[in-house]
């Protein structure tokens, strides 16, 4: 017998969505993940998929190295509407800086994570739809978090995790001298 993937129908592209959805909540994010595959293999572009598959991955971030990160950023990268996506980039370096708290990485590599995060939280908040303060729940969780990270003196060659850029330890580094 052959094993080959199937295709659904494009009348099934609502149900299956809505079949992705149930899975996330039901904790089941690799059903979610194949469901949204499917999807995207009729309808390559199709924006709440993308969306639904880079949640998907997010939600399977445990703090190690295998961890999706680039494939869930590069899903997020390339939904069309702005404000979608600076908040799920956002969440998806939150998902990944809480994922790394919860192994116990140092706390230059959380700084960076976080506020890389709420970089992209206040970008959304610029444009956010009214009534929607997402991108505001999301900063102050984010500085909430960060406000449980001890004090931390970073050295530049020590500071770097996965190509991140210094500036926003340093950034947060200047935010707790000031305040």
């Amino acid at each position: 017998m052959e094993l080959k993937l199937k295709t659904i129908s494009s009348s099934g592209i609502d149900e299956a969505l809505s079949k992705a959805t149930l899975y996330r909540t039901l904790n089941e994010p690799e059903e979610a993940e194949s469901i949204c595959h499917d999807i995207l293999a009729v309808e390559p572009d199709h924006q709440l998929a993308r969306r639904t598959l880079g949640l998907a991955i997010t939600d399977q971030f445990t703090g190690q190295s295998t961890d999706r990160y680039q494939e869930a950023e590069g899903l997020f990268e390339h939904l069309k509407d702005v404000y979608e996506r600076n908040y799920y980039l956002g969440l998806s370096y939150e998902r990944r800086a809480k994922a790394q708290m919860s192994v116990g990485r140092p706390p230059s590599v959380l700084i960076a994570l976080f506020k890389q995060a709420m970089h992209y939280f206040e970008e959304a908040e610029k444009i956010h739809p009214p009534g929607n303060d997402d991108p505001v729940l999301r900063w102050n969780r984010c500085v909430r978090l960060l406000e449980k990270l001890p004090e931390v003196e970073v050295e530049p060659e020590e500071a770097s995790f996965e190509d991140h850029d210094i500036a926003p330890i340093q950034l947060m580094q200047a935010a707790r001298k000031a305040g």
